[in-house]
């Protein structure tokens, strides 16, 4: 099996905000990520793909064509957005990076696995800032 990885790069604004919660408990929880005028981060994805290569190309998945998917599906839905009042796929979620890669996930596996040659999507990391971070794997 081979990985191969794509990074992507989106800005975005968001708040972490229990609306169930007092304005004290949410201070107390989140911190300043519960400010409530919203913060921004420069945020990172990096899809890594598994599969095996086409017998054809070599490749277990174009990258170009993996980009264009990424860039489409996600990105562009994203970049320069609100996650907490902009994204539908985030409505009547917290905007934490956890619910957000689950999010990605549901996107791009089923766009990823037409992709790749006997593979699919195997991890998503979304950076949040250079040290946080984290990893999905559809589990």
């Amino acid at each position: 099996m081979i990985y191969v990885c794509r990074k992507e790069h989106f800005n975005a604004a968001h708040k972490l905000w229990n609306p169930k919660w007092s304005e004290e408990k949410n201070v107390e929880v989140f911190g300043p990520c519960a400010n409530v005028n919203w913060h921004g981060h420069n945020f990172e994805l990096i899809v890594m793909v598994k599969g095996t290569p086409d017998p054809e190309t070599g490749f277990v998945v174009d990258l170009k064509k993996l980009s264009t998917t990424i860039r489409t599906l996600v990105i562009d839905r994203v970049d320069h957005k609100n996650l907490n009042v902009d994204v539908d796929f985030m409505e009547g979620k917290l905007a934490s990076c956890e619910n957000l890669v689950m999010e990605f996930w549901k996107i791009l596996e089923p766009a990823v696995r037409e992709l790749t040659h006997h593979g699919g999507l195997h991890k998503l990391t979304l950076y949040e800032t250079p040290r946080n971070f984290v990893e999905y794997f559809g589990d």
